[in-house]
């Protein structure tokens, strides 16, 4: 992994330090202090970086291994053959979609074992398939920006806008993810405006339509609700959305005052409007999750279920979130979505009746961004060294090392190491006797050698807040059974009690036992202290038994406690898996 990986790790900490509304910001020793002090002398796009405000966090929903699928069976061949001769009576029209890039501009990732990733490579890409089509649409679908690491983070995820802008895109829709920071600073975003720590910004160059936020005030949309473009005259019509499921998935505060409509009746909607206008041609922008195998089998995920139930006249649906692999048809409208982080996009070629202005074929293919055999784009390298440099002396600052790497991949019984180390991070950071961590708020592994700043923001970028609070003993094994649901499975990382479970049971009565560190039993009527992050607190990820707990206190941020979990351990350390949680069958 290259200096990315590590830049990225250090920014988290500098958000840490700025804009930390609790005691623990006053903690931060001078020295990390006044490197700010030189980052902010140094470039005054930087200029208020210690003083991010924390009363909107990015919050984290769990998913596949830190959100990213490198096992890619279809990318192993990915020469097709040739598509089908074009029709010349048809307008040959293109359309290149991402979704999931989180900021990661210059984050480096293997596939198959071979090196994917970084916008300058995903540049060349798509300039390369834009040049084959001159009716070409750059399109994305959503959480563009928000968990982020450090080259984007620090900078308030200007540097995605302004690297979007630069690749030319020409469209698109909001995630859950572009509410972190709360509406007023996505409308920045996308529209221009001034930021106490970076400035003036001019904002996005390309349209963003959502068709199911509703502004509770004045019951309008926040973003248009589509959009028609004009390609060789031909108008395509496209109408964005956002899952529902948002307002769960963001601290309350980032979506207060909006309404999260369902996704059909708002593409419904806005369809019957398109067909009033003569608009024939439909694509949606849907951040909302689908799968299929590579060669659409098999898909599954509410994408189908839209996609079954929305307007014939829909042609096609970009979809996102969930970061999979999805090429399929489906009522006849086509489905893809192209992984996440930049490590793949879409290629979907319409053709278009110039008579009735009707898509009357379409196909598509997901494209893996292979490094190799292709340079990156230099105006692109350029810009990310820009970026690079105007954070790297925060980013590249040690804090320990490690003589072996700790790995977030979850073993049989539901437990990886790294999620032991942060969890007794934040168990430390607050004294209680129990502290519960969400694996899809790590998001990287810690190699070995010396770990910066920059890594450890990388492995946790939502600077969510540790929360303290009292919960029984029942509450806490009632919680437990709550990482079993119908939708996924969703095992916590503990730290303060071990227990064993058993797969057979029905869900609720999974957990068979619980004992504290002392291997005394758990009592059910007797309370206990615990820490877990502000999202988990708040009944994130369907841990809805968090919200009964009593007496919280907010405590540092979750980044925080883990760097001063790693400056306090030998160096170098070595941490192996605790064997906390034992899965009897």
């Amino acid at each position: 992994m290259v200096w990315c990986k590590k830049a990225v790790i250090s920014l988290t900490l500098v958000i840490v330090v700025g804009g930390l509304g609790c005691k623990s910001a006053v903690a931060m020793n001078l020295t990390e202090t006044d490197q700010l002090e030189q980052m902010n002398r140094q470039s005054q796009s930087v200029k208020a970086v210690r003083q991010k405000s924390t009363k909107v966090k990015n919050l984290g929903i769990s998913k596949a291994y830190h959100g990213h699928i490198s096992n890619r069976p279809e990318a192993v061949n990915p020469n097709k053959g040739k598509p089908p001769a074009a029709n010349n009576q048809f307008i040959q029209v293109q359309l290149l979609g991402i979704n999931d890039l989180h900021g990661q501009i210059n984050i480096t990732r293997k596939v198959n074992g071979k090196p994917v990733g970084r916008v300058d490579y995903l540049a060349a890409y798509l300039k390369q398939r834009e040049a084959e089509n001159k009716n070409t649409l750059l399109v994305q679908a959503g959480d563009m920006v928000g968990a982020s690491p450090p080259v984007s983070a620090l900078l308030q995820d200007e540097p995605t806008i302004e690297v979007l802008n630069k690749l030319g895109f020409d469209i698109g829709t909001v995630g859950n993810h572009e509410f972190d920071e709360g509406v007023t600073e996505l409308l920045r975003l996308i529209k221009g405006g001034a930021h106490p720590k970076t400035g003036n910004f001019a904002g996005s160059k390309f349209p963003w339509i959502a068709a199911n936020v509703v502004n509770n005030k004045t019951g309008e949309t926040i973003l248009p609700p589509y959009q028609v473009m004009k390609v060789n005259g031909m108008p395509i019509g496209f109408i964005g959305v956002v899952t529902t499921e948002t307002p769960k998935l963001v601290d309350p505060s980032g979506v207060a005052g909006l309404t999260f409509t369902d996704e059909v009746e708002a593409i419904n909607q806005n369809v019957a409007e398109l067909k009033r206008k003569g608009v024939k041609s439909i694509v949606v922008l849907a951040h909302i999750p689908g799968t299929s195998g590579p060669n659409g089998e098999n898909p599954a995920g509410q994408l189908v279920d839209i996609a079954n139930r929305v307007d014939d006249e829909v042609d096609i649906i970009f979809g996102g979130h969930n970061h999979a692999y999805m090429n399929a048809t489906i009522d006849n409208k086509l489905v893809v979505q192209a992984y996440s982080y930049g490590t793949a996009f879409s290629d979907v070629d319409l053709e278009i009746d110039p008579k009735t202005k009707d898509i009357v074929s379409k196909r598509a293919e997901i494209v893996t961004t292979f490094q190799e055999g292709i340079k990156p784009d230099p105006e692109m390298k350029k810009m990310i060294a820009g970026y690079e440099a105007k954070v790297e002396r925060i980013v590249n600052k040690v804090v320990g090392t490690s003589s072996e790497g700790l790995s977030a991949r979850l073993n049989e019984n539901g437990e990886s190491e790294l999620g032991d180390f942060i969890a007794d991070a934040q168990r430390k950071a607050l004294n209680t006797e129990i502290a519960l961590m969400n694996p899809g708020g790590i998001r990287a592994d810690i190699d070995p050698g010396d770990i910066t700043w920059g890594e450890i923001y990388t492995v946790q970028p939502f600077n969510n807040d540790l929360v303290k609070m009292t919960m029984t003993g029942e509450q806490i094994r009632s919680l437990l059974n709550q990482q079993w649901s119908a939708a996924h499975t969703n095992m916590l990382q503990i730290s303060g009690l071990s227990y064993s479970w058993d797969s057979t049971k029905p869900a609720g009565q999974r957990v068979i036992s619980t004992k504290l560190s002392d291997g005394t039993e758990m009592d059910p009527n007797k309370s206990y202290s615990v820490t877990a992050n502000s999202f988990l607190s708040n009944g994130g990820d369907g841990f809805t038994i968090f919200t009964q707990a009593r007496n919280k206190e907010i405590g540092p941020i979750d980044f925080e406690a883990v760097v001063h979990f790693i400056s306090a351990q030998p160096k170098p350390f070595t941490f192996h898996i605790q064997n906390r949680i034992h899965r009897i069958q």
